[in-house]
């Protein structure tokens, strides 16, 4: 069970690292910039704990943990 802890925290910054690449200007208003960090912070845990549940079922499936 720790290593789902690790690998939650690892894909969280990973997905956080990549969103900030994308350019959120034109689809929200101007002067939004706390709104913005929060979408970027909602989107990255919701793709961290995706892309940790497909990563653990994917090991499980292959049976190497």
């Amino acid at each position: 069970m720790n290593y789902k802890i690790v690998l939650y925290i690892i894909f969280c910054f990973l997905s956080a690292y990549s969103l900030t690449s994308l350019n959120f200007n034109n689809i929200i208003k101007k002067n939004k910039v706390i709104e913005i960090r929060i979408l970027i912070i909602i989107l990255s845990i919701i793709m961290g704990y995706l892309l940790t549940n497909f990563v653990i079922d994917f090991l499980n499936l292959t049976r190497i943990i």
